[in-house]
């Protein structure tokens, strides 16, 4: 099951072409709601302590999902953990970036929670699109939206990085923390061939 999770961040909604298919979980972590009816979605489940939304006012039907305010997870990692406890086997995370750096930095911090439990994610405003690679490769097909791909290693270095099908080939290289050189790279044919060997990687695409 795919699992919707519509965060409080900034989005740019003309952009979001990720909508959720009937079977789909869909899930607003507090403010996130808002984000959500703009885009044309009302969850199914709500969470959240209600700081940023305040009381919730939802259609009946509606789950809601109260958490203190005092809390060690976010609300986005709680709405997360309530998919997952679902079923769901791919999070895509809308909402999640720009904003303040630490809900930004934590949010991209589930995607290396789902790999290593063996789910798929991807995080997006709409303007970039995040996803992680870890010992494995990626066959990311071209977004015209999506001009520039870069590649930015989360591990201390990512080896055997090889790219295709992009202005910038890459062949085995290694990447550090670092120095992170493999950014702002362009698609040029229908799609990219990503491979990593041995480390982890953040696959950003980005509008400009």
């Amino acid at each position: 099951m795919k699992a919707y999770i519509y965060a409080g961040g900034a989005v740019d909604a003309g952009l979001i072409d990720d909508r959720p298919e009937p079977g789909d979980l869909t899930v607003a972590a507090d403010a996130g709601w808002r984000n959500a009816q703009a885009l044309g979605v009302t969850p199914a489940v709500l969470v959240g302590d209600f700081d940023s939304l305040g009381e919730p006012v939802v259609p009946q039907g509606t789950e809601i999902v109260r958490v203190p305010a005092e809390k060690d997870d976010t609300d986005t990692q709680l709405a997360v953990r309530v998919a997952l406890d679902r079923g769901a086997a791919e999070i895509i995370l809308i909402a999640g970036l720009g904003g303040r750096v630490d809900h930004t930095l934590s949010t991209l911090g589930i995607l290396e929670m789902l790999n290593k439990t063996g789910r798929r994610g991807m995080v997006t405003d709409g303007k970039n699109r995040v996803r992680l690679l870890q010992n494995g490769s990626l066959l990311l097909a071209r977004d015209v939206r999506y001009r520039y791909l870069s590649l930015l290693t989360l591990s201390e270095k990512a080896k055997g990085v090889s790219l295709a099908g992009c202005k910038y080939p890459l062949h085995g290289a290694t990447l550090t923390r670092t120095r992170q050189y493999a950014v702002s790279n362009e698609i040029t044919g229908n799609a990219a061939l990503i491979a990593v060997r041995r480390g982890t990687l953040f696959v950003v695409e980005s509008a400009d």
